[in-house]
């Protein structure tokens, strides 16, 4: 109760006009969509202030096409907002509105640290039922077969998913996930349609990790040069690996960063300056986040060495 009390201030309901009706989201999204008048649709979500200048985060699908947007405080204060930065592989906006009231900024949190079984609370706008307060677990970490795009396979997705039981309904989408030191540990983002007490939520160390560039409008990728997949258990026991880490280079991409260097396919990138990849599509999250000038020390594992 008194975490709710503490946090409540910093979510905003989001209200948005689009052009077409059409939805977007294949994994029942919690942007909602009441009928609007023809060739326009009205949707509601979820998103939360950072910044006592009025910045905000949600989900980047809930703002996507948006022809006019309008944030509601806790207090029913509205404001208009305009889009500041997206950035769609991962599912994330940043959007400002301009107040003179004091606003309550939500404090980030370390996503990274959270436990499976820990306690986390969800606070949205499930059916337009504003700043609704849930309360359930960390399910697991690390879910990867969580797609939020348009569709399956339209764009990357790089979202290291936290799965929730905490209720998550319509409407939730772009909402904080608080552990219970009310601190924002993830973005909640999509559900399952067929499954009951099932919630995802993006990371927000990755989100932190986009911000500075978010800010300024623009998320710059880096490209590494490398396609990649995993490395199976018969493969890792073949060339002495323990564990199924690292990713396997299937093929090097003529004239990238990585044939300067002088990766080969059948190699295995175990580690990214000396950060090891626990996860093949680790590498992938990585390699798009560095900055394009940056030098990086691979660990690779080749012919056993």
């Amino acid at each position: 109760a008194q975490l709710a009390s503490e946090v409540s201030a910093s979510v905003i309901n989001i209200r948005v006009q689009k052009v077409g009706s059409r939805p977007r989201n294949p994994l029942a999204p919690f942007f909602r969509q009441p009928p609007g008048r023809e060739g326009f649709s009205q949707g509601f979500g979820t998103g939360f202030v950072i910044h006592r200048d009025g910045l905000a985060l949600t989900n980047h699908h809930v703002i996507e096409g948006a022809r006019h947007i309008e944030v509601q405080l806790s207090d029913e204060r509205t404001y208009p907002a305009k889009v500041v930065g997206t950035y769609p592989e991962l599912d994330v906006a940043l959007i400002r509105f301009e107040t003179k009231e004091a606003l309550v900024p939500a404090p980030l949190g370390d996503s990274g640290a959270l436990r499976i079984g820990e306690w986390v609370v969800a606070i949205g706008n499930p059916f337009g039922l504003n700043h609704t307060v849930t309360a359930g677990i960390v399910s697991a970490k690390g879910r990867r077969d969580v797609h939020p795009g348009p569709r399956h396979g339209e764009r990357p997705t790089y979202a290291n998913f936290i799965q929730t039981d905490a209720s998550i309904n319509p409407g939730n989408s772009g909402g904080p996930l608080f552990n219970i030191r009310g601190e924002v540990v993830g973005i909640n983002t999509a559900i399952n349609a067929a499954g009951q007490g099932i919630g995802f939520a993006v990371p927000i160390d990755m989100v932190k990790t986009i911000l500075p560039q978010l800010a300024k409008g623009r998320v710059k990728r880096s490209f590494l040069g490398v396609r990649i997949g995993p490395v199976h258990y018969a493969h890792a026991q073949s060339v002495g690996l323990n564990k199924t880490s690292g990713a396997l280079v299937r093929e090097v991409i003529p004239g990238g960063a990585a044939d300067a260097a002088g990766v080969q396919a059948g190699d295995i990138i175990l580690a990214w300056n000396e950060r090891p990849l626990e996860h093949w599509e680790d590498l992938s999250w990585v390699a798009s986040t560095s900055d394009a000038t940056e030098r990086i020390k691979l660990t690779v594992l080749r012919e056993s060495k």
